[in-house]
């Protein structure tokens, strides 16, 4: 079986359209900046919103996301075509489950989604990030 290169990053695979990530981010401006053009400035609300409200939290990429680290992941967030999909875990969820609910977002165990066509919810962000910085110190 002849080998298949990915056409954008020159990766070889045995399966044709092998799904891969074809690059790497090394931090979370690079995530950003591969994203579609109009979902940057969204990104960096989100980004700019949980920096303020974590100001000890180191930035990195996790799961292939962006996230902030205290300790523990405090939240990831990532683009899709969409939404934004925020990962405050399971207890940031189940925490502002009713408010969640209230305003009419997609959720799962960990994962709230915000649509991209809708404005976002700095206030509610910066709740959850703070919310995930009291819940990580408990915990230590």
């Amino acid at each position: 079986m002849a080998a298949w290169l990915c056409p954008t990053c020159g990766r070889e695979f045995k399966t044709r359209g092998q799904h891969h990530f074809c690059e790497p981010f090394t931090g979370v401006e690079d995530y950003i900046k591969a994203q579609p053009a109009e979902l940057r400035p969204r990104l960096r609300a989100v980004r700019e919103t949980i920096r303020q409200n974590a100001p000890q939290a180191v930035e990195r990429i996790a799961w292939r996301m962006p996230t902030f680290w205290q300790g523990e992941n405090l939240i990831h967030f990532a683009a899709f075509k969409k939404h934004i999909g925020i990962y405050p875990g399971e207890e940031g969820v189940s925490a502002f489950k009713e408010r969640i609910e209230e305003a009419g977002y997609r959720s799962s165990k960990g994962a709230i989604q915000l649509p991209n066509d809708q404005e976002l919810p700095l206030e509610f962000i910066a709740e959850l990030t703070r919310f995930r910085v009291r819940n990580a110190e408990e915990k230590k």
